[in-house]
C-alpha cells in the first residue's frame, strides 16, 4: 500500500487558500507576508524525490497546469503521473495526467503496489474528502505565522474526531513551523 501525504502551505488558524496567489483577499500570504527563509522548504525537496505521483482536485490542476509545465523546478513532477479528481475534466492537457472520478479509484491508487508516495498538494476540498473516507496517512504542514481570518480550511469543521502523532518537527528563523504528521489508525 502507498503512502498518501497531504501537503500544505497553513496560516496559524488553518486557512489554506491562496498562499502564493489567487482569489483570496490576501493571495500571496507565504511571500508577501512572511520573509523567505529557505531552509523552510527543505521538505519540498524530500516529498518531490519520494513521490511517486501527484494527485490534485479539479481547481488546483486548473491553476497548476498552466504554470508548472514551464517551471523548471518542478521537472520531476511534470514527468510523474499526476492524477486529477474530478467529475467534469474529460481531456486533461498537461502530459501525464489521469483523471479519477471519485474517491473509490484513490482508494485503489493507494492499494496499487506502484512505487512512491501520492501527493496533494493544495486542494482543500479533496483534502478535506481524503480524510473523511479515511485515506490520508500523513500530513507535510509548513505552519506560517499568519492569522487570515477566512478562506478555505484544510480540515472541516463537520469532521470526525481524529488523532495524528507528530513524527517530525522544526521551527525556522522567520517563525514557520514544520508538522509532519502521521493519522494514527
Amino acid at each position: 500500500m502507498r503512502t498518501l501525504i497531504v501537503s500544505e502551505f497553513i496560516s496559524l488558524d488553518g486557512v489554506i487558500d491562496s498562499p502564493g496567489g489567487g482569489e483570496h483577499p490576501h493571495a500571496g500570504w507565504t511571500f508577501k507576508d512572511v520573509e523567505f527563509d529557505e531552509a523552510a522548504y527543505e521538505i519540498k525537496g524530500r516529498e518531490q524525490e519520494e513521490a511517486g505521483c501527484l494527485l490534485l482536485g479539479r481547481q488546483s490542476y486548473d491553476e497548476f497546469a498552466p504554470v508548472w509545465p514551464t517551471m523548471e523546478e518542478f521537472a520531476d513532477y511534470n514527468a510523474m503521473p499526476k492524477y486529477v479528481v474530478s467529475s467534469t475534466l474529460t481531456d486533461p492537457e498537461w502530459n501525464n495526467t489521469t483523471v479519477l472520478r471519485g474517491l473509490d479509484e484513490v482508494a485503489a491508487l493507494r492499494e496499487s503496489d506502484e512505487p512512491g508516495t501520492i501527493l496533494v498538494h493544495a486542494s482543500a476540498t479533496l483534502a478535506q474528502g481524503l480524510a473523511a473516507a479515511g485515506l490520508v496517512d500523513r500530513y507535510h504542514l509548513l505552519v506560517f505565522p499568519v492569522l487570515l481570518g477566512s478562506g478555505k480550511r484544510l480540515f472541516s469543521t463537520e469532521a470526525d474526531k481524529a488523532k495524528v502523532r507528530l513524527t517530525e518537527h522544526a521551527a525556522y528563523g522567520n517563525g514557520v513551523q514544520l508538522n509532519v504528521l502521521d493519522v494514527v489508525r
